[in-house]
């Protein structure tokens, strides 16, 4: 079996329960989490060390939470105003839930149910094998000696679109950008870093990033969480698994097994 789960924000005690809902079971089953296992909720460090554990049972890829939580964990950035993730720093084992978390990819393909998961987005002329790659190039400076240095320059919503000729602190960027903040953008793919609302609230120049015509990828599954306002739904060949359970919505989980699938979600208590 392998269980997707959307978004838990430090949310232990339901991230406890939506597994032993499922009957999940590390022995024989496996773990896919859509990123930001950090930030807002009361135990982000238990979801981190929990996951840990599951060793190669559990697999994540990293939200725009989680990077942020190694910008403050390496100095060159300070919690925002509602953020508590930083807390997590204060444990004493906070270095190698720092580490490991580091070490986590930013997309992954399921080979076995054939589905592309990243936390965010991706842009509309990339494929899987492109996609892969590109966030290959973030898990390699984040496991190298220019950590610090890209997590000082990853900040920011310029350049505005992706472009193969992109180098440097710029190219990073736009990857980060579409992996882990992206919702909007307009035709040409350009992004809009700023609108956070439900679709169809937005600017008429704006779309969701799974609805721009022509996309590369649309033949590809792609699993995703970070839009709590957009909640859990499938558009386009992608579904959204972020439920917003932070906010009071549901955590919701994808349980995949043989030829079957079931949504299963945990009320906010």
């Amino acid at each position: 079996m392998h269980l997707v789960i959307g978004d838990i924000h430090g949310c232990y005690r339901a991230f406890k329960n939506i597994l032993k809902e499922s009957k999940f079971r590390p022995a024989r089953d496996q773990l896919w989490l859509t990123g930001d296992l950090v930030n807002r909720g009361p135990n982000s460090a238990d979801v981190v060390r929990h996951v840990m554990d599951l060793g190669d049972s559990a697999k994540v890829v990293l939200g725009n939470h989680d990077l942020h939580l190694l910008a403050v964990a390496a100095g060159v950035s300070k919690p925002k105003r509602k953020d508590n993730s930083h807390l997590l720093l204060e444990n004493a084992d906070s270095g190698r839930l720092i580490e490991w978390l580091a070490s986590r990819p930013l997309a992954l393909f399921n080979r076995k149910h054939n589905f592309l998961l990243v936390h965010a987005s991706i842009h509309k002329n990339w494929s899987t094998d492109d996609t892969l790659r590109y966030a290959g190039e973030i898990e390699k400076i984040l496991n190298s000696d220019s950590r610090i240095d890209y997590l000082k320059n990853m900040y920011g919503s310029r350049p505005a679109n992706w472009n193969d000729n992109l180098k440097g602190w710029d190219r990073l960027r736009v990857i980060t950008n579409l992996l882990t903040r992206a919702r909007f953008c307009r035709l040409d793919g350009s992004l809009n870093l700023k609108y956070k609302g439900p679709p169809g609230s937005q600017a008429e120049d704006l779309f969701p990033w799974y609805d721009i015509p022509g996309r590369k990828n649309a033949s590809q599954l792609i699993v995703f969480g970070h839009w709590s306002a957009l909640g859990y739904s499938y558009n386009n060949n992608t579904l959204c698994l972020d439920s917003g359970y932070l906010w009071g919505g549901r955590l919701t989980a994808l349980k995949l097994k043989k030829n079957k699938s079931r949504i299963i979600q945990i009320e906010h208590d």
